[in-house]
């Protein structure tokens, strides 16, 4: 082979090659036009590397081939540049497709707890089981609002949060038993509704209100939204519809299990307002209010933003994102 006469005589085709894919968007006679110049370059290479070996020509073309390539198969992103829209979209999304669950789960677990503390308070003997007299005096006069100080704040935080960012996993990672996540929610209703009754035992229910309003709005908000995703993981392996079993929870496992990031996010706020806001001085309607404005936004941001992301086409599906990190992680 005259290596100069070939390379002469295919010259604008592989400029053309080159111009091509350089290009990030393309007519379709453009893409049309690259998928052929790909094939007739790949050819060319063949029969100069088999003719001359490794060459200057050669490794032109072949520059060219690796670029063309990548159009078409797309160059991974760093999983970095995909921050902003895993919580401008794939977040949100994934919390907007759960959001009448999470308020089923709410109005379920106020129920029991309602119904538990009225048992309590209206069977005789209950409350008596809750240790003597003065241990049940000291817990609603002393030990319930003294649980909020009695540590620094920055560690009363960590602990608060660690605690329930992992029941909140827990209940997402478990939900396929169709059992765990509901056990949790019930025992949670439970305990919230005995203490409840325990506190207006004693006319201290006002007490009770006001030291878990401020930061239990978004905690337990964040808590029903967990049992909420677990639930529905189940549910797709019920119900699959027309997908296979295997398929639905593997997609709706990427999608809801996208949730538990965001509430381990949500759960840091609740415990930062726990640690730092409850135990505060302040009029009881700041600290409330506090608490109030974290819920709002929350709710926003699964309602509204998770609406908007939803009817872009947004699924929630980790699986880019997870590519990505995997892509940072092997190289």
């Amino acid at each position: 082979m005259d290596l100069d006469a070939y390379s002469a005589a295919h010259s604008d085709e592989w400029d053309e090659l080159a111009r091509l894919g350089k290009k990030r968007r393309f007519t379709g006679a453009e893409a049309d036009r690259l998928i052929e110049r790909y094939q007739s370059g790949s050819s060319q290479l063949s029969a100069i590397k088999t003719t001359a070996g490794q060459t200057i020509q050669g490794d032109r073309l072949s520059v060219g081939l690796s670029r063309a390539r990548l159009r078409f198969t797309g160059a991974g992103r760093n999983v970095v540049s995909q921050v902003p829209q895993f919580f401008a979209a794939q977040l949100p999304a994934a919390l907007f497709r759960i959001r009448w669950l999470c308020l089923a789960v709410a109005f379920g677990t106020a129920l029991v707890a309602t119904l538990y503390a009225l048992w309590a308070l209206n069977t005789p003997g209950v409350i008596a089981h809750f240790g003597t007299a003065e241990f049940r005096k000291q817990f609603v006069e002393q030990d319930f609002v003294n649980y909020y100080s009695n540590h620094s704040p920055s560690s009363f935080t960590g602990q608060v949060w660690t605690n329930n960012a992992w029941l909140a996993a827990q209940c997402i990672a478990f939900g396929i038993t169709g059992v765990y996540a509901p056990y949790l929610l019930f025992m949670n209703a439970q305990s919230i509704g005995l203490s409840g009754a325990l506190m207006a035992s004693h006319d201290r229910l006002d007490i009770f209100f006001l030291y878990i309003a401020p930061h239990g709005q978004l905690e337990l908000y964040s808590i029903f939204t967990a049992g909420a995703a677990g639930m529905a993981i189940f549910w797709a392996w019920i119900a699959p519809g027309a997908r296979t079993r295997a398929r639905a929870l593997a997609e709706e496992g990427r999608a809801l299990f996208t949730v538990v990031i965001g509430l381990i996010l949500s759960l840091l706020v609740s415990g930062i307002i726990e640690g730092f806001v409850t135990r505060q001085d302040w009029p009881w309607v700041i600290k409330i209010g506090i608490g109030s404005v974290a819920l709002g936004a929350f709710l926003f941001y699964q309602w509204g933003v998770g609406r908007r992301a939803h009817r872009a086409g947004e699924t929630g599906d980790l699986g880019e994102f997870e590519a990505g990190a995997r892509q940072i992680v092997a190289g």
